[in-house]
């Protein structure tokens, strides 16, 4: 079976996702606005309370994945710390060199004192900025990292096809590959037969509130949309389904 992954950033969308059937949430905030930012410790422990698998993104502030200031590592490793105390499944993290390659000494330092043996971990999109995305494949499966979330180096999954596909070939089962990145229904197909291990969206819609001059203008907030995401559900089950032997 194909995982199912909500990227959502309140309790509301948590539940949302339960109710479409989703395997686990990615739980972020500033979603749209920064690609998604470590949420509130308030926010996680309501998230877990409900009862899903939850897996906190652990990243500091927005742009690059190069962290270079001692003081943003100490301030992931105490919210991964935290997020693990609050019950977190898993975290999802990050973290390149100067060079665009899996940086190794940050990943432990943001991880230093986490029980990872007791979690699952996701290395996030920074991996689509890397040019050998294979050889940071092989590093994280070094790293003991569960899978990793990639669009295959587009900026839609739909477009990262062929490298998903050659992705899935390379880690052969060792970690798993997760996809996304702009996924619609339509792209599922291609999806299922790249053999991707789970596929990861945030579902989400726009809905005007205008938070005035101190709060944001008119750009409205995000609200998980369960129309989309029970679409989802549905044509992932059913390709599932299909692949499924006869008896």
């Amino acid at each position: 079976m194909t995982a199912l992954e909500f990227a959502v950033q309140d309790v509301a969308g948590a539940r949302g996702a339960c109710r479409t059937g989703a395997d686990r949430v990615e739980l972020c905030a500033a979603l749209g606005a920064t690609g998604g930012l470590t949420a509130s410790i308030g926010t996680i422990e309501a998230v877990v309370a409900i009862g899903v698998p939850t897996h906190a993104l652990i990243r500091c502030r927005a742009g690059g994945f190069g962290y270079l200031e001692p003081e943003e590592i100490a301030v992931m490793n105490a919210d991964a710390r935290a997020a693990v105390s609050a019950g977190v499944a898993g975290l999802v993290v990050g973290a390149l060199t100067p060079q665009r390659r899996v940086d190794v000494d940050t990943l432990r330092r943001v991880l230093e004192g986490v029980p990872v043996a007791d979690i699952e971990l996701t290395f996030h999109r920074a991996i689509d900025v890397i040019d050998d995305r294979a050889a940071a494949v092989d590093t994280l499966v070094e790293l003991g990292v569960t899978r990793v979330l990639t669009s295959g180096g587009a900026a839609r999954c739909a477009d990262g096809i062929a490298e998903l596909t050659a992705l899935v070939d390379h880690a052969a089962g060792r970690i798993q590959i997760m996809a996304g990145g702009g996924i619609t229904v339509a792209d599922l197909p291609a999806l299922h037969r790249a053999g991707v291990d789970a596929v990861h969206l945030s579902a989400r819609r726009i809905v005007a509130d205008d938070g005035g001059p101190g709060g944001g203008g008119t750009a409205g907030q995000d609200r998980f949309d369960e129309d989309v995401a029970f679409a989802v559900a549905t044509g992932l089950r059913q390709l599932d389904l299909a692949r499924r032997p006869r008896r």
